[in-house]
């Protein structure tokens, strides 16, 4: 746990997850006053053992100088949470942990002593802060990751030479005032969270806020392919500081299908398993960068590349079986993910559905997978989602409306074996929240990994039994 300093006045700390938590112990163990609220009673009972007071913020703010809010708490859309008017009110300043992180880097004098990296997008932060993190591991770097990835930042310890590679998300971001990253990374933008940010441009100010006022002049980099970071990037050439571009071309790194470019140099990933595809093409292309911006060879940068193990839930080879693959793209929680899975392989049995999210127009569409129906050789469909994309899809592909995990697992698994087509992928990537069956995305794919196992021991046993009686 870092160390924090001793403010004046009382920190109110309002949301208790892990975050939450650990503000609320890091701040205590500094000498802090601290008052905390959360609508459960589980984590109040927590906060009280860890010595917080605990006070319904919502009804009684008090006279707190400073709220500590979680990232997921509204501060405008669809419109600001009640702590938050009631902060607003009492004239207190609202900081996420973010800014506690820096505080506590400040606190040590460790802000020239430390590399503090931000990574940004709505999709494959967390596979790209991943990959930074084992190329460092590998280069020898002492590396910690942390922030919307794993362990919250303020469980992280602060050691001198130390790189953090830190995700951050819109929510985050929102919050984040006094934090600022060496260098910044912004992968892509596509719409996501718009009930909190408003709009598209509320969403992207939200991001731009990790290279606000200078922050990032080590190096930022930036993916130019949507409008949102091609006018980013626009921006930042004013200001002099180092920029690199990543995009589809016109770009300074140009990435492909399983492969980037620099300098005119293609780089294959081909012998790169835990990064198929041009999605992941980009991430390397963006990790590649952080590397080369630290002084790390090209040699070095590929090995650790090649030994990429990739993350659960995050188009993850998670069994294969006979001829069929089995795939985990849980975290794949929008119909943007989803088009990079579709695009990652042939002849897929899709299993789709959950809470549909709206896209900057307000509709649940899947128009922007169109162009990769022809990869898919039927959709099994579970959760609230099912009959809505059931009529999206209805005219493109063949449809099962399975509804719970287990029978698309099995509807998808034994058409994928009787078809005898080469290489059939039964992938998991929903387009979808997770919130109307499962806790999150990682319990979701938690649910798949468990019925793959199921299916494959029930269809084991089946062919068993089957010579048995020959």
């Amino acid at each position: 746990m870092i160390e924090l300093p001793t403010y004046s006045g009382e920190t109110a700390i309002f949301g208790l997850g892990r975050s939450g938590l650990s503000a609320v112990a890091a701040l205590v163990a500094a000498g802090n006053r601290v008052v905390a609220w959360d609508d459960a009673e589980a984590p109040r009972a927590q906060a009280a053992e860890l010595g917080a007071d605990i006070r319904d913020l919502t009804q009684d703010f008090g006279v707190a100088q400073r709220l500590i809010v979680s990232p997921g708490v509204p501060l405008t859309h669809p419109a600001p949470h009640k702590v938050i008017a009631a902060a607003r009110a009492a004239n207190a300043d609202i900081w996420g942990d973010m800014d506690l992180f820096a505080d506590a880097a400040a606190n040590a004098v460790m802000q020239d002593a430390v590399t503090l990296i931000g990574i940004t997008g709505t999709n494959g932060k967390s596979t790209t802060a991943a990959l930074v993190a084992h190329m460092l591991e590998m280069a020898g770097r002492k590396t910690f990751l942390g922030g919307n990835i794993g362990t919250p930042v303020l469980e992280l310890p602060l050691q001198e030479h130390a790189v953090y590679v830190l995700e951050l998300s819109s929510y985050q971001l929102d919050l984040n005032r006094r934090f600022a990253a060496d260098i910044g990374v912004w992968l892509n933008l596509s719409p996501d969270h718009l009930d909190r940010h408003g709009d598209m441009a509320g969403y992207a100010a939200a991001k731009a806020q990790l290279f606000a006022d200078g922050k990032a002049a080590q190096a930022r980099i930036v993916c130019i392919d949507d409008a949102y970071g091609h006018a980013l990037a626009e921006k930042l050439r004013q200001d002099g500081l180092p920029l690199t571009t990543l995009g589809a071309q016109n770009a300074d790194l140009i990435y492909l299908t399983n492969a980037f470019q620099t300098g005119g140099e293609n780089l294959s990933l081909i012998d790169c398993a835990a990064l198929p595809g041009a999605h992941n093409a980009q991430n390397a292309a963006a990790a590649y960068a952080v590397g080369r911006a630290l002084g790390l060879s090209q040699k070095q940068i590929m090995a650790a590349f090649q030994s990429f193990a990739g993350m659960a839930h995050r188009l993850q080879v998670i069994d294969e079986y006979e001829t069929v693959k089995f795939v985990n793209d849980s975290k794949a929680t929008n119909v943007e993910a989803t088009r990079h899975a579709l695009a990652a392989f042939d002849n897929i049995y899709w299993i789709a559905g959950g809470r549909a999210k709206a896209d900057a127009d307000g509709q649940v569409g899947l128009d922007m997978l169109r162009p990769y129906f022809s990869n898919v050789r039927g959709a099994y469909l579970i959760g609230e989602a099912a009959q809505a994309f059931a009529e999206a899809l209805a005219d493109n592909v063949p449809i099962s409306i399975s509804g719970t995990m287990d029978k698309a697992v099995a509807d998808a698994a034994m058409q994928a074996k009787s078809d005898h087509l080469d290489a059939p992928v039964v992938l998991l990537s929903p387009a979808c929240a997770s919130f109307d069956q499962y806790d999150d995305f990682e319990a979701r794919g938690a649910a798949f990994v468990a019925a793959t196992a199921d299916w494959i021991s029930s269809d084991r046993e089946m062919a068993m039994n089957a010579e048995g009686t020959r």
